[in-house]
């Protein structure tokens, strides 16, 4: 990889991560009298996007210089799992927690490793629907449905 790629993007992840950290402290603590609220979770991913960031800065400072220059940087994958990222985000109250799921799911998955579409569909299949069904109906917790037309 790129050594400077890779520390950009620690920076940046870094920086998420305290964001996310940040930010959630705005939420409010509990829900209905409960020890776990719903700052728990952006606390929590922050907290390892922090940590997984910090381990990339570490790894760039151990890089060998002839190790590094054989791999290309793959700027064009990167660009389009991020804009998915935020299409993903932007789109997710109006088409719903198992349709922008699934479409992210299936672009990230041929971005990575072109071909294999069966695969791809089914696991961004199993994977939005599980999560859905697990958290909405088996938890009780609440996530965007389909949309209504």
């Amino acid at each position: 990889m790129s050594k400077t790629f890779d520390r950009f993007a620690g920076i940046a992840f870094l920086l998420i991560g305290l964001l996310f950290v940040i930010e959630s402290q705005r939420i409010s603590k509990s829900s209905y009298g409960s020890a776990v609220g719903p700052d728990i979770f952006p606390i929590g991913l922050g907290a390892v996007l922090i940590l997984l960031s910090l381990r990339l800065l570490y790894e760039t400072f151990r890089y060998q210089e002839s190790a590094q220059s054989g791999e290309p940087v793959l700027y064009k994958k990167f660009l389009i799992i991020f804009v998915s990222a935020l299409l993903y985000a932007a789109l997710l109250e109006p088409l719903g927690y198992v349709i922008t799921t699934f479409a992210f799911l299936l672009i990230a998955f041929q971005t990575m490793e072109r071909g294999k579409w069966t695969k791809s569909i089914i696991i961004a299949g199993v994977f939005s629907f599980g999560v859905y069904y697990f958290f909405a109906e088996f938890l009780g917790g609440s996530l965007p449905g389909f949309p209504v037309f």
